[in-house]
């Protein structure tokens, strides 16, 4: 096994080379690094250019530190945290996001930050009980998949990269029921099948909290995955968090992903190959959704597509199990990356494509990573209609340090959601990959906490580093559009949305959070780079 010497070690090299490129100089005691270094106090908890410093403030992986002036869980902190509306709380610009290009500080910054997204390669190797726990739930997931396949020969997925949910793609394994007690005591799932519209059966699952009072209805989410074959095992920590929150969750494999079949009876497939299905799909669940014992899923019916495939002979899920929670006016939705483009497309159509409702149901939008990646999807173009949420990192797919300040636009669509006066915003998170919002491991991501589930409030947000500002932007955005009152949540939602002081030092340095919307009080709250402080 990989040591953590050796781990880092190469880590310093990715990260020596780097320098050479931009400074021409690693380490050479006439560098233009090294002598902006030594300008530097050595003692400065804000000194981006010390890599042993255990009080180092942009460090993720050090979360015991209880003296850290920034930690705003800090429970010495004269100025509470949680309270957003303190005059007194001053905005201190850090050396790192004041720096300019190009300087010595501005590459040893660069450095820091393209460090914390490669936090969770280092961080989970190393921990010997989450690697036995991965490759113990890789080895279910793949004799759960190969049962599957021998028991039901209806499934036509095991051409899919994901399939088997092995691997890479088994995504956080502290988040399966053989690792964690959230399914004992917070919430159920149960397993649905259902074809889309086009004859291709789909997998999926309903989430609900344990033991709901008799009579008592939900708001719900439907989460849409990315693309690239992103099973729906990678956006369980978002289906706990809602479910730990009082939302009842619906979680998917569209056509071509996941457990879900590769292609329709008339081979037409999904995935890369059929982006259209991200749209489609995604209005297929909500019909699945709000189908009910005296209102069937339409799609499973014989003479629907599917059923004519084949003879009638699957065994599909007639409807949703957990109908009579739901609350039918209040529906949210929830993407990541080609999902993120599916929701931003769905939430704003207007001639509306489902079968179970005579116009568009959908209530909140997120888009992780980024609302409106792109501006169209099946022909169906992007249109501001409800209130959305965008979250953004500093890299994509497969980091690589910045040479130059990035110029890539995060904020395109907050831009056009407030060219239309729609409630909208924009959380751009410091060294977040694409993969802070789906865990594939070892592709990079920040720093990981496996299984862990914030607290709304933001007072335990774990070891975690980029994970738990997406968990808490969405429970609150959620919170604030789809909660009545006397519900968990709805009193504080506009407060948490407004606490810029817990992750503060987590927004990007180059690319502004902003926010613009009203509050219960149909008071405007704006912002146009809340790490910079807001009045």
């Amino acid at each position: 096994m990989l040591t953590p010497n050796i781990m880092r070690s190469a880590q310093l090299i990715l990260l020596c080379t780097f320098v050479a490129l931009t400074t021409a100089a690693c380490g050479g005691s006439d560098s233009k690094l090294s002598h902006a270094a030594a300008d530097v106090d050595p003692t400065d908890p804000t000194d981006p250019t010390d890599p042993t410093d255990p009080t180092d403030p942009t460090d993720p992986t050090d979360p015991t530190d209880p003296t850290d002036p920034t930690d705003p869980t800090d429970p010495t902190d004269p100025t509470d945290p949680t309270d957003p509306t303190d005059p007194t709380d001053p905005v201190t610009i850090s050396k790192c996001r004041a720096a300019e290009f190009p300087s010595a500080l501005w590459t040893a910054c660069e450095l820091k930050n393209y460090g914390i997204a490669l936090g969770s390669i280092v961080g989970n190797l190393v921990k010997t009980d989450f690697v036995l726990k991965y490759t113990l739930q890789s080895t279910a997931n793949l004799t759960e998949f190969t049962w599957r396949t021998l028991t039901d020969i209806h499934w036509d997925s095991v051409t899919n990269l994901c399939g088997t949910m092995a691997g890479p793609c088994v995504g956080d394994p502290l988040r399966y029921p053989i690792n964690n007690p959230w399914y004992d005591n917070v919430g159920t799932v149960t397993p649905v099948n259902f074809y889309d519209k086009e004859g291709a059966r789909l997998s999926g699952r309903v989430w609900a909290p344990k033991n709901p009072p008799v009579g008592k209805t939900y708001p719900a989410v439907i989460i849409l995955n990315g693309s690239v074959q992103a099973p729906e095992t990678l956006y369980w920590w978002a289906a706990q968090l809602l479910v730990q929150n009082g939302y009842l969750v619906m979680t998917f494999d569209p056509r071509g992903q996941g457990r879900s079949d590769t292609r329709t009876p008339d081979f037409k497939f999904g995935s890369n190959l059929n982006p259209v299905v991200f749209r489609r799909n995604l209005i297929d669940a909500i019909d699945f959704f709000y189908s009910t014992p005296t209102a069937l899923y339409p799609h499973n019916l014989s003479g629907a597509a599917g059923p004519i495939g084949d003879s009638n002979r699957a065994k599909t899920t007639s409807y949703n199990p957990i109908y009579q929670l739901l609350d039918r006016d209040r529906l949210g939705i929830a993407g990541h990356s080609l999902g993120a483009t599916g929701v931003s497309v769905v939430q704003g159509e207007s001639d509306w494509q489902g079968t179970m409702h005579t116009s568009n149901p959908v209530k909140a939008m997120v888009a992780w990573d980024n609302l409106m990646l792109s501006d169209n999807l099946d022909g169906v173009p992007v249109v501001p209609r409800i209130p959305s949420m965008g979250q953004s990192g500093d890299y994509f797919l497969l980091p690589a340090p910045h040479l130059t300040p990035p110029s890539d636009n995060k904020n395109a669509g907050f831009d056009l959601w407030q060219e239309n006066s729609v409630d909208s915003y924009q959380i751009n998170i410091r060294g977040a990959t694409h993969f802070d919002w789906s865990l594939i491991y070892p592709l990079p991501s920040s720093n990981w906490e496996p299984g862990k589930i914030i607290a709304a409030d933001g007072s335990d947000n774990g070891a975690g580093w980029a994970n738990p500002v997406a968990q808490y932007y969405t429970l609150a955005w959620f919170d604030r559009y789809l909660k009545l009152p006397g519900e968990q949540g709805y009193a504080d939602a506009d407060s948490r949305l407004l606490n810029d002081r817990i992750f503060r030092d987590r927004l990007s340095w180059y690319h502004p959070s902003k926010r613009a919307f009203k509050n219960r009080n149909d008071k405007l709250q704006s912002c146009e780079n809340i790490a910079l402080g807001c009045q």
